[in-house]
């Protein structure tokens, strides 16, 4: 997760999503073991975190959110030149578990734009500070 300033995504040349004012772009990596339960509480977590300016949430302040897929978060690189991709989830269990967190966020009342699982898409962001963490439930 990112604390960012603005933040787009586009497909195919076209914006799937973007947020235009200080929020959250969040990059989702599903595993095996991955649960619903999981995705409810990571969208909690990310609804409540405070991290955005004066120590204020999403939840706080309204700010939005922009989340992504990205099995790539799940790349193991100990071995040779070429990442494995073994411990990220296949496309049919990940994207209802990242549909699950989105629905979460949405349900908790905040403003969710997406990305559009499974495409090759272009991230452009202002990372604000720079702020990143890493989220593991």
């Amino acid at each position: 997760m990112q604390r960012v300033s603005q933040a787009s995504v586009a497909v195919d040349g076209q914006v799937a999503g973007a947020i235009d004012e200080p929020g959250l772009l969040v990059l989702v990596g599903v595993t095996h073991g991955d649960t619903p339960d999981q995705a409810a509480k990571l969208a909690a977590k990310l609804w409540g975190l405070r991290i955005l300016e004066g120590e204020k949430s999403c939840s706080d302040i309204g700010a939005p959110l922009l989340v992504i897929s990205q099995f790539t978060l799940y790349a193991d690189t100990r071995k040779g030149r070429r990442p494995s991709w073994l411990a990220a989830a296949p496309g049919p269990v990940a994207e209802p578990l990242v549909g699950a967190v989105i629905s979460s966020l949405r349900e908790l009342g905040a403003r969710v734009q997406t990305g559009v699982f499974g495409a090759d898409m272009k991230v452009s962001l202002v990372n604000d500070g720079p702020v990143t963490i890493m989220i593991e439930l």
